[in-house]
Order: structure tokens, then sequence, then C-alpha cells
């Protein structure tokens, strides 16, 4: 499986991934498809502040 990092910070912060999507401006579908190949390690960043972000407004 492809991003892990991603999907595994995501749910043990509790954050959906459409939640994620909708933080970045994106459908849930969209970033559904994106999360099938491995991304690169800037837009992971991005995306990991973003659950974190996510998490703490939790």
């Amino acid at each position: 499986m492809n991003n892990t990092e991603i999907r595994a910070r995501a749910k043990s912060c509790g954050v959906k991934l459409w939640e994620i999507a909708e933080c970045m401006g994106i459908a849930d579908h969209t970033f559904s498809r994106k999360l099938r190949k491995e991304l690169p390690e800037e837009e992971k960043s991005r995306i990991l502040s973003i659950i974190d972000k996510l998490s703490n407004q939790k």
C-alpha cells in the first residue's frame, strides 16, 4: 500500500481522509486517487501538517 505514513497518521489522530481533502480544497475521491501512488516528500509533509492541524482542532 502506498502512502502508509499518511494513512497511519490520519488513523491514529482520528482524522478522516475526506477531512484532509476538504482542507486541501479537493474532492475526497480525488484525494483517494492521489494516495494510490507514492507522493513526493514535499506533498507528504504538507498533508502530514494538515493532519496535525486537524487533529489539534478536535
